[in-house]
């Protein structure tokens, strides 16, 4: 089977709305949580997050999209599947044809307006042109329909694993033959429907997360779109490489609707099942950029699972204290993270930590540093105990 490699990169989070801009913010530090300001919850001013400071009126206009009915995850897709569709240099006939797939993912997609949805059913006779926004495969219908894309186009939503699906989903379609080259990635904005629900479930801190620390309080609801564009071995003659796509691994433990089981089964088969993958032994690994949303489940059962493969785990750190847990977008922007650390041969500090949590000892990477690396991780928990993990390799 074909070789799978990374050609084109889009970003636009809370720390940048270009992949240039948000490495710089990663080596700088930089963290984009902060109070809301662009809509308005009751939580406004309780729970911080990671908004994107753009409105979403001046989203429309730069990128000339004012079609009724598209919503704020639409747009930060189109914005970051503009960037990476231009990094790679995919012409329009190559957008069009059959050969070229999208796999998308979200969480919330057309969700984010609700409330416009809501008042417009009481008052209006005639529907809401937010009706057909509010799926979660709105925000791929769109790009399909602008691009006039006609190869496979998909939307997973596996919750937070929904976009590590998405880039796993569009490699095997490569390497089966049904796709010469695919963009996936994913897309979530913010919405009161996510943050009233995940305030429900007690997860939110009042304060800036900690990812991995001993005193951790919950977890940053974060917005962002990420696409990276997948092309085989035999196509990608005199282009840019960023690296090798040479592991992906799912598994889901069914242990509860929103945490891991104590010992960490699913995440421990999902990064067991992307060494076997790659054909890689656990000592390969150089960095691991892990989900580390902050929760007292999630980065105990993340940190138990490391061990028990690892034996002592390589270097890790959670970049969800930069941007916030982007949800659906959440696995292609880290794994556009992680390609960065490789193609730049740079570790990423995690930010806010300061007391290691006592059963397990683990403290992630708090510096910036050049290394040697050759494989990086990439870990996406979602609810339901959907897991997966990525591994991208040095080319």
């Amino acid at each position: 089977m074909s070789r799978v490699f990374v050609t084109g990169m889009g970003i636009i989070s809370a720390i940048g709305d270009t992949v240039a801009k948000n490495r710089e913010a990663l080596i700088n530090k930089q963290c984009g949580i902060a109070g809301l300001t662009l809509f308005h919850t009751k939580y406004t001013g309780l729970r911080p997050c990671g908004e994107i400071k753009v409105e979403t009126h001046e989203l429309k206009n730069k990128l000339r999209a004012h079609e009724k009915g598209i919503t704020r995850s639409s747009l930060l897709a189109l914005h970051a599947f503009k960037e990476a569709i231009a990094d790679a240099t995919l012409s329009a006939n190559q957008l069009s044809s059959r050969h070229t797939a999208l796999i998308g993912a979200s969480t919330v997609g057309g969700m984010c307006l609700t409330d416009e949805l809501y008042n417009d059913a009481n008052k209006s006779e005639n529907g809401s042109e937010y009706l057909s926004s509010y799926d979660c495969a709105s925000v791929d219908l769109y790009l399909q329909s602008r691009y006039s894309m006609s190869g496979v186009i998909n939307t997973i939503n596996t919750a937070c694993s929904s976009s590590s699906n998405a880039i796993m989903y569009g490699a095997r379609l490569l390497k089966n033959g049904l796709a010469k080259r695919v963009i996936a990635g994913g897309t979530d904005s913010l919405a009161k429907f996510t943050i009233n629900g995940f305030n429900a479930l007690h997860i939110l801190s009042p304060e800036k997360c900690t990812p991995f620390d001993r005193d951790r309080k919950g977890l940053n609801l974060g917005e962002a779109a990420a696409f990276l564009v997948l092309e085989k071995e035999e196509d990608i003659a005199g282009k840019k490489i960023y690296a090798e796509l040479t592991g992906y691994g799912n598994s889901n433990d069914a242990f509860h609707p929103s945490s891991l089981s104590d010992k960490g089964d699913g995440p421990f088969l999902c990064m067991q099942k992307a060494l076997q993958k790659a054909q890689l032994p656990a000592s390969a690994i150089s960095f691991i950029n892990a989900h580390g949303t902050a929760t007292e489940n999630n980065d105990a059962v993340e940190s138990q699972a490391m061990i028990r493969l690892f034996g002592t785990p390589p270097p890790f750190a959670s970049t969800k204290a930069n941007t916030g847990h982007t949800l659906g977008a959440a696995g292609a922007v880290e794994a556009v993270f992680g390609v960065l650390n490789l193609y730049y041969q740079e570790i990423y500090p995690g930010l806010h930590f300061s007391n290691a949590i006592e059963a397990t000892g683990l403290k992630p990477e708090t510096i910036y540093r050049q290394g040697s690396l050759q494989h990086v991780m990439s870990n996406s928990f979602g609810f339901g105990g959907n897991c997966t993990s990525l591994i991208f390799s040095k080319i």
